[in-house]
């Protein structure tokens, strides 16, 4: 099935929908009111500390590193910089040679120019860190790290924190993205951007800390409704975050699919994938992409359509459903009872 895309449609939807689709969808469940939470997070700039190792005599610095930041430290010489074992120091010739390398002194440069604080960072997290309690009062919730890793991580999750590595959020037209074009494609690149820096936590300790996949029904539809829960979760902790954001897209891409919704679904459908458990059959649906192929016309459809479909099931559930607790829909494991009573028939 392949769908068509017409130019007076195209330009129609886009009138249409620009005023909507820059936004955050807002439910009257993101009306929260989380002031009265003692929470305040604070991004530690390890970067900096770090940097003192280049200052300093390194064996007095690494163990104060190591006292400040605990298992992250250790995390990020043996796994991130790949620089040897913590408890061998013959790591410290390894890391003279990082420090004393023009390429360390370039990127902490940009890293610097680009994020002298993380001020308005710390303002997205600590609202959705609040929300996150609001929802889950007993989540322990992780510190936060500012690293750079010479373009190895985005983001890692460890024994209590959760690290950014902010060489990764340096802006869509940074100079040093175009030399990586075959690690971090365009589509990819084009988020690398300070306003990802907050979903990209939330999301993060979502899927990989309080709610990973549990993997036991592998058909597309058990997939797309875990996806959908996930993005919906976003929804109530960052009501301020445009959707595209939120899932990836560009504002086009999020058109495209307001606008042919359900030939999306129809697809699906007629394809026969809801039910599918072959992943090598599924990817394609689930992964980033700079588009799906086989739908649309000139590479326009946008990628991950089951995650975004899946998303539209689990909100349109819960418009059926207000009453529901996130909690509730959480603890929902039949996918196909979620669909039947969200009535899920776009047209």
């Amino acid at each position: 099935m392949t769908i068509l895309y017409n130019s007076k449609l195209k330009h129609f939807y886009a009138f249409l929908f620009t005023a909507t689709l820059l936004c955050a969808c807002h439910s009257g469940k993101d009306k929260v009111d989380v002031s009265n939470i003692d929470l305040q997070v604070h991004i530690e700039r390890f970067d900096h500390d770090f940097n003192q190792m280049a200052k300093k005599s390194m064996q007095p610095q690494a163990t104060v590193l190591q006292r400040k930041y605990g298992p992250f430290y250790t995390d990020y010489i043996e796994r991130i910089l790949n620089a040897g074992t913590v408890t061998d120091t013959t790591y410290f010739s390894n890391l003279r040679q990082v420090f004393a390398g023009k390429p360390y002194q370039d990127l902490k440069h940009e890293v610097d120019s680009v994020y002298p604080n993380l001020d308005k960072q710390e303002e997205e997290l600590t609202d959705a860190f609040k929300r996150i309690k609001y929802y889950f009062p007993k989540k322990h919730l992780p510190k936060v790290y500012a690293y750079f890793s010479g373009f190895q991580a985005q983001t890692t999750l460890g024994n209590g924190y959760f690290g950014i590595g902010l060489d990764m959020f340096l802006g869509a037209k940074s100079k040093f993205y175009p030399a990586l074009i075959n690690t971090f494609p365009h589509y990819l690149s084009r988020r690398f951007t300070p306003e990802n820096i907050a979903p990209r936590v939330v999301e993060g300790i979502l899927r990989e800390d309080m709610f990973p996949e549990s993997g036991r029904d592998k058909s597309l539809l058990a997939k797309m409704v875990y996806e959908g829960k996930m993005m919906y979760l976003m929804d109530l902790l960052l009501p301020n975050v445009a959707d595209s954001i939120k899932i990836g897209y560009t504002s086009q891409q999020m058109q495209w699919c307001q606008a042919f919704e359900a030939n999306i679904w129809g697809y699906f459908i007629e394809e026969n994938l809801l039910y599918e458990t072959d992943y090598i059959k599924l990817q394609k649906y689930l992964n980033e992409a700079p588009f799906t192929p086989g739908l649309g016309e000139k590479n326009e459809s946008a990628p991950k359509l089951a995650v975004w479909t899946g998303w539209q099931i689990v909100r349109q559930y819960i418009i059926k459903h207000p009453d529901t607790t996130v909690q509730q829909l959480l603890a929902m494991q039949d996918a196909q009872q979620i669909l039947n009573e969200a009535g899920y028939h776009p047209k």
